[in-house]
């Protein structure tokens, strides 16, 4: 509504009123300057062909492991739970769904799977994937604020243009703005801070994907000292122990917050969490998450219960809570009953994950010029004005898909170009003519999974 602040850090405002600067966004926001860079989950299944002269010697092929689909199904529920906190701010979602911790964890568990093959492919394959989306991204926002007079040579002593590097390969902070725009312009003061959020997860994604071949090495040789360690990192430099200033605080920080969730992952998809008995996993767990929330309840911030600005909180709460998730793993091949019906756009959010985590911050702004038009229009007396007004956020929510779906068809494609494989409008699984078979929730992966 008009005047509040929303869970992206900034203020809708009517055409009569003037914009109102936003309050700066904490540190463990997730799109602080996005930590996996989501990818799809694995290759189809495939049989090769059967020698039909010899069907009575012939032993069936061995299929190919096939996506999981379970494991698609909790990324989508990260990607959404991701917008709709940043668009209601509720504070509770990050107790409800650490959504973070399950994407890193998520990832962590594909990175085991593809170092298999030889780790510098696989990284090499890793960081093609990643740079041609954010290099889109990057080419927007940039120009922007360009357009809009920021010139980087006036930051850092003349040195600003420097980390203009950080938005062509994220090692570093990206820098932008801090108020940059008109006050009663078409963007808000902060736009920038807002866009340039979610290249945090793609530094911390990228140097995930740098150590995993010497994490799972550690792991496969002292699994519990390599999984726990994060969280002893975690309680010296989360908990202002140990302080390291500046970004690269930030980076260690993020490093050791969520490090436990990646090599969880990799534990899972090593087969070590199912050779442990469920109800020790689930024991450890809940005393994990039990610490976590005492520990967040005498460490409340200004916004609460926000495990996002509590950061040992935030690793252990997150460690239970994904190791629970994947201990009752049931990887499906087909999403199971009623889940069937939202097969193809899980589809669809999987393979343009990237997509959608780098712009639902900007489109979530792009909502409040558009809905603030509408109290131009002839019919909004009083009455309709206020219902607008007390419902602005709900129809935030309701246009950011749209603009979404549009982005996704305008710039999604990229994500195919960094996997080399033909590009795509909407890569949702569905075969031509509209129907889809059994492979088909995964046919828009195959090229994906060749070349991770």
């Amino acid at each position: 509504m008009p005047g509040q602040s929303y869970g992206n850090g900034y203020v809708p405002h009517a055409p009569q009123a003037q914009a109102t600067q936003a309050v700066p966004q904490q540190r463990w926001e997730e799109t602080q300057p996005l930590r996996e860079v989501p990818e799809a989950a694995a290759v189809l299944a495939a049989e090769a062909p059967s020698d039909t002269r010899t069907k009575a010697s012939t032993k069936p092929s061995p299929t190919r492991p096939g996506r999981d689909r379970y494991l698609d199904l909790l990324r989508s529920i990260a990607l959404v739970r991701v917008v709709v906190y940043h668009i209601f701010g509720w504070a509770w979602l990050t107790v409800v769904f650490p959504s973070m911790g399950v994407m890193f964890a998520l990832a962590g568990a594909l990175m085991a799977r593809s170092l298999s093959r030889p780790a510098w492919g696989v990284i090499r394959g890793r960081v093609r994937r990643l740079l041609p989306p954010l290099w889109a991204f990057s080419a927007v926002v940039l120009a922007m604020m360009f357009v809009g007079g920021w010139n980087p040579s006036k930051d850092d002593g003349g040195l600003g243009w420097l980390g203009l590097v950080n938005y062509v390969i994220p090692i570093g902070a990206p820098p932008y703005p801090w108020q940059i725009g008109s006050e009663s312009g078409v963007l808000e003061q902060t736009w920038a801070e807002q866009a340039a959020g979610p290249l945090w997860y793609l530094r911390a994604y990228l140097w995930f994907v740098i150590a995993s071949p010497l994490l799972l090495w550690a792991f496969r040789r002292v699994p519990w000292a390599t999984l726990l360690a994060p969280l002893a990192l975690t309680a010296v430099v989360g908990t202002g122990l140990v302080e390291i200033p500046g970004e690269t605080g930030n980076a260690v920080t993020d490093f050791a917050v969520y490090g436990s969730c990646w090599i969880l992952g990799m534990a899972h998809q090593e087969g070590v969490l199912k050779k442990i008995p469920r109800y020790a996993v689930v024991s450890v767990a809940s005393l994990l998450m039990a610490f976590g929330l005492w520990w967040a309840s005498g460490h409340l911030g200004p916004d609460g219960w926000n495990l996002n600005d509590i950061p040992l909180a935030q690793a252990t709460w997150s460690l239970g809570f994904v190791a629970i998730l994947l201990q009752y793993s049931p990887s499906w091949q087909t999403l199971p009953g009623r889940l069937a019906r939202w097969d193809r756009l899980i589809t669809l959010s999987n393979n343009r994950a990237v997509t959608i985590y780098l712009w639902h911050n900007l489109l979530i702004m792009a909502t409040v010029p558009l809905l603030d038009r509408f109290y131009e229009l002839p019919f909004m007396d009083d009455s309709l004005s206020d219902a607008l007004t007390t419902t602005y956020t709900l129809w935030m929510f309701v246009l950011v898909w749209p603009l979404i779906g549009l982005m996704i068809v305008g710039v999604g494609w990229v994500e195919d170009l960094a996997a080399k494989r033909a590009p795509r409008l909407w890569p949702d699984g569905a075969k031509k003519g509209g129907s889809r078979g059994r492979s088909g929730s995964g046919s828009g992966s195959r090229g994906r999974a060749r070349a991770r």
